[in-house]
């Protein structure tokens, strides 16, 4: 049945639907936050950004600071330790526009952890508790939290923090179902989330492996969440957004993509990526990106996947990935491309 409820709201941002982007390093960059906004997602978050001030120098955090040309509200994440750098890292990116601030507390990266940040901080509920306090405190714009379940299945103290994050002023919460060091091993669960959902009244977003719009129909139903936030279920395949928010208004799916629009939105998405990050940049980056569009890509087996992400991969410049692109989407582009990428003479 339609999802009825009354959409979710952060602070004065009422979303307009139930389907949020989870931030990913090196993937929610600003190419694909528009791609998936123009695509459906409701909200899109940033990639993480750390709290030092010092570090935004680099071209890697100006990047992800970059939200020209977006449609509000611009979320920032913000990751960190220390509860007065990240309210004073909460307080600059507010004045560069951020409408929300979301906090990080649910990386599970080592490089993270071992800096006592994302999940790390899930171990240290009194930290927990002074550095929402401290962010929500700095800035007039609504604060958001994205925590895991707990550090371990031995600790699994999500509802404590999300009660934390409701009394310290936190507007919404989004939690993946998984523990930290589970990474991103098994399956996530969903009691959890049902649990923190019952315990709180702010408005809770359930994260994990939610890669259709039947699954994120499940798992609102099973956990009461107000939204889901969808993470690698949209690597490849940006048109889930739109499919999910269709499937949970009506109750039936719409209909897939078609090859015009698949190769329309690939090419498009590769143009971003070069126009963002230069062509020698935006070459290799797009490798990843064309990994993922082709393993959503049913016309093609494993085998066949490989093939083309190897010869992808061996392309140096812009047109020649274009060409590509052109040539996977042909009519005659089954046959052509196995006889390219395998060395075979079309004679």
């Amino acid at each position: 049945m339609p999802d009825s409820r009354p959409l979710p709201q952060i602070g004065r941002h009422r979303l307009p639907n139930r389907v949020i982007l989870a931030p990913m390093a090196g993937v929610t960059d600003r190419p694909f936050r528009q791609l998936c906004r123009r695509l459906g997602a409701g909200l899109v978050v940033g990639e993480m950004v750390t709290s030092d001030p010092a570090l935004w120098h680099t071209r890697k955090s100006r990047q992800r600071m970059d939200h020209r040309g977006e449609p509000g509200p611009r979320a920032v994440q913000i990751a960190g330790g220390d509860a007065a750098m990240l309210a004073e890292a909460a307080r600059l990116n507010a004045d560069q526009g951020a409408e929300i601030i979301d906090i990080n507390m649910g990386c599970p990266a080592k490089k993270v952890c071992n800096k006592a940040a994302g999940s790390a901080l899930l171990r240290d509920e009194a930290l927990v508790a002074e550095i929402l306090e401290a962010v929500v405190a700095a800035v007039n714009v609504p604060v958001t939290l994205k925590i895991r379940t707990g550090w371990c299945a031995e600790s699994n103290n999500g509802v404590r923090v999300a009660r934390l994050a409701e009394s310290a002023g936190i507007q919404a919460l989004a939690v993946h179902g998984r523990h930290r060091q589970q990474r991103y091993q098994g399956e996530a669960e969903y009691d959890t989330i049902a649990a923190i959902k019952q315990a709180v009244r702010i408005p809770v977003f359930a994260n994990g492996d939610i890669d259709s719009p039947r699954k994120a129909a499940r798992v609102l139903d099973y956990t009461g969440a107000d939204a889901v936030m969808i993470g690698r279920g949209a690597q490849g395949n940006p048109w889930i957004f739109r499919e999910v928010d269709h499937y949970l208004r009506h109750g039936h799916r719409c209909p897939p993509p078609d090859l015009h629009e698949r190769a329309s939105v690939l090419r498009g998405h590769l143009v971003a990526l070069h126009e963002f990050y230069g062509d020698y940049m935006g070459v290799r980056i797009a490798r990843k990106h064309l990994g993922w569009y082709l393993a959503s890509d049913c016309r093609f087996d494993a085998g066949r996947q490989r093939a083309l992400r190897a010869a992808f991969n061996a392309l140096e410049h812009p047109d020649e990935q274009f060409d590509f692109i052109d040539d996977l989407f042909r009519p005659a582009s089954d046959a052509d491309l196995y006889r390219a990428t395998n060395g075979i003479s079309a004679a």
